[in-house]
Formats: C-alpha cells, sequence, structure tokens
C-alpha cells in the first residue's frame, strides 16, 4: 500500500513537473506567432490611432506582428467579450479606453474588466478641457463658479451624450463647486464643441485634441483641464485641481490588458516593451499631436486607476439619475 502511494506521489509529482516545464518552454519561446490587438472602435478612432502607435513599437519588440484588430459596437463592449474569451497565452491584448469604465452602471454585462483581464500599463493620457465660450465672462474656474452661484440654473454645459464623459466631467464639476449647471445633451463630441463655440451652451468639456484648434483659433476660451497635471500643448492652462477643485482628476487614459490569467513573465515583458516606447520623444510626438500625454503604470497602478473609475463613474450616474442612450 505505501508502495502504492508513492508511485502515485512520484507520478504527480512528475506530471506537475512536466507542467511546469511545459509552460517555461512555451513562455521562453514566447511570442511564435503574430499577436492580435483588439479596438473596441473603429479604424481613426483615438482609441485605434493609440492602438496602433503601440502596436508598431510591440512589433519590433517583440520581433513578430502584432496586428490591430477593430471590432466596433457596444461602445467597446463587443472587442472586450472577445479578448475576455481568448486563451490567456499572451497572443490576444486590448487597447482599453476610459470610456469603459462607465459602462459596468449603465448595464448589465457579460464581464466583469477588474476581474476577467489582466491591466498591463496604460500608455496615454486624454485629458479634457473646460471651455466657455466668448460670451462667458468668466476668465478663470474661480469666476466661472461665482457666476454660476450668482445666477443658479442659468448656465448650461454641452455633453457627447447622456452619461458620456463630458457629461459626467460637468457633473463632477457641479458637485465639487457646488453649483447648478445644467447639462445639454448632443448627439455626440463634434456638435457640442460646435455647440459651445456658436453660444448654444456656456461651456463644455472637449478633449484636449479638440480643444486646441478651437482655443487657438479664438473661438472658445481653456480655463482648465480635468486631469491631474497640466497638459504639455498647453501649458499655461491650470488643471482644476490648482483652481480650487481638490480631487478633479479625470481623463481619458488607453491602457492595454490581456485575458486574466495571462503568465507574469509574459505581462512583465509587454510592459516592459510599452514602457520603452513611450517614454521616447518619438513617441511623445506622436501622442501630443493627438492631445495625448504619454503615461505608463505598473499593472497594479493600472488595476487601481480602472476600480477608481468605475466606482466614481457609478457615483455620479446615480447622483444624477443618468442613464445610457
Amino acid at each position: 500500500m505505501k508502495r502504492r502511494t508513492r508511485s502515485v506521489a512520484l507520478g504527480a509529482a512528475t506530471a506537475l513537473l512536466f507542467s511546469v516545464s511545459a509552460t517555461a518552454a512555451s513562455q521562453d519561446g514566447y511570442p511564435g506567432k503574430p499577436i492580435r490587438m483588439l479596438v473596441g472602435f473603429s479604424a481613426g478612432s483615438a482609441t485605434d490611432a493609440t492602438a496602433r502607435l503601440i502596436a508598431q513599437k510591440l512589433s519590433e519588440g517583440l520581433g513578430q506582428p502584432v496586428i490591430v484588430d477593430n471590432r466596433a459596437g457596444a461602445a467597446g463592449a463587443i472587442a472586450t467579450e472577445m479578448v475576455v474569451r481568448a486563451p490567456a497565452d499572451g497572443y490576444t491584448l486590448l487597447m482599453l479606453g476610459a470610456t469603459e469604465a462607465i459602462l459596468p452602471a449603465l448595464r448589465t454585462l457579460p464581464y466583469d474588466i477588474r476581474r476577467d483581464l489582466s491591466p498591463i500599463s496604460i500608455v496615454a493620457n486624454g485629458p479634457q478641457v473646460l471651455v466657455v465660450n466668448l460670451t462667458v465672462p468668466a476668465r478663470n474656474v474661480k469666476e466661472l463658479i461665482a457666476l454660476a452661484r450668482q445666477q443658479p440654473g442659468r448656465l448650461h454645459y454641452g455633453s457627447a451624450g447622456v452619461s458620456s464623459s463630458s457629461h459626467l466631467a460637468g457633473s463632477l464639476f457641479n458637485q465639487l463647486a457646488n453649483v447648478a449647471i445644467v447639462p445639454v445633451p448632443y448627439k455626440g463630441a463634434t456638435e457640442m464643441a460646435v455647440g459651445t463655440a456658436a453660444n448654444e451652451v456656456d461651456m463644455s468639456f472637449p478633449s484636449a485634441a479638440a480643444a486646441l484648434p478651437m482655443v487657438a483659433g479664438g473661438k472658445v476660451r481653456a480655463l482648465a483641464v480635468t486631469s491631474a497635471t497640466r497638459v504639455s500643448a498647453m501649458p499655461s492652462v491650470p488643471t482644476l485641481q490648482e483652481s480650487g477643485l481638490k480631487g478633479f482628476d479625470r481623463s481619458n487614459w488607453y491602457g492595454v490588458l490581456a485575458p486574466a490569467g495571462t503568465p507574469q513573465p509574459i505581462v512583465k515583458r509587454i510592459h516592459g516593451l510599452i514602457e520603452q516606447a513611450v517614454n521616447t520623444e518619438e513617441m511623445k510626438v506622436a501622442l501630443n499631436r493627438r492631445g495625448l500625454e504619454p503615461e505608463t503604470t505598473t499593472p497594479q497602478a493600472f488595476a487601481a486607476r480602472i476600480r477608481r473609475d468605475i466606482t466614481q463613474n457609478a457615483r455620479l450616474i446615480k447622483s444624477t439619475g443618468a442613464k445610457g442612450e
């Protein structure tokens, strides 16, 4: 009986050893074929453009093609679900945008990005800019808040739709500034920007990429940026935190993730290549041209950012009664 027990134990140990050896060999040979990076939005979108910049650098570092695969639809959820269901072997990656951290508060999803994905690193940060039309007398955030308090419910801010990132930026502004600026939903970000410049609404929170030409062309006035740090292309524009709204930190980040359970050596290798690529002058210039700031994080910090944004978005949506369109 003892011999049999020893034999079984030895067999189990041998099988485990072979399994570990096979996994190690597989990781040592990674990558042995092309890698797919899924994007939940169409070609030409900010998510797509960021994915293509990173995919090219990863391809150079890994010695295999990194193919961008656009699977647009359901606000990015289609591509995300495909990655969640893919083998956790490093051959399927996802370029995720911050807007997907809004979805859990709007509808039931067949996955949980906090549980079912392995964050690798943020690669770019896309701040929004608080702009006002030229008829608004406020020259800074302090004056805008004073104006809003003097005329409760008289000022309006444009959004790119109910529960969009621009809508939630306005909601957070209202909460932290203790004002009641009324949201006005537009069909999209372009219509929102045009409406602000045309004095249809007093203010809005477009992306830095959209705000830059409007500010340069003298169509709107920039008062602050929504991120924790200033924007390279608009160094004289303060952050909302600097302007007195402590804790205001929202931006449209973009980051790379893999299916949960992807081996750590693979995650570390991809993370190292992303960090190396993003911190080059070439990448900084390319991202700045698109109104984005280069940024890298540890996988743990990226996971924490996702959790924080999901919690903040859910709280804002609940407080405003906003629902998805």
